[in-house]
């Protein structure tokens, strides 16, 4: 497992690969990445907001992720013109 660490500031944008688990046909682990902003981490739980897909194929929505099952997380910049999209809703 990896170190994780034991805070990630609340609004940070950051990419996390966690384990799918093993393709049937390979044998071969699989992953699956969750790219968003983090809204609560208390060292066993991620909880965040997922980016909606950029070609508009799925929306934004709220995940919960389990410590054990992440392999990386990383910072991520904005998307460009994101942060203020972001404001401008938060005010609404």
């Amino acid at each position: 497992m990896p170190r994780l660490p034991r805070e990630i500031p609340s609004g940070a944008r950051i990419v996390v690969r966690t384990k799918a688990g093993t393709d049937p046909n390979t044998g071969r682990m699989t992953y699956r990445d969750f790219v968003g902003h983090v809204q609560q981490w208390n060292g066993t739980t991620l909880k965040m907001i997922r980016d909606a897909a950029a070609n508009g194929s799925r929306p934004e929505q709220q995940v919960s992720i389990e410590a054990d099952s992440i392999v990386r997380l990383k910072p991520i910049p904005e998307r460009p013109g994101t942060a203020a999209r972001r404001k401008a809703s938060a005010k609404a």
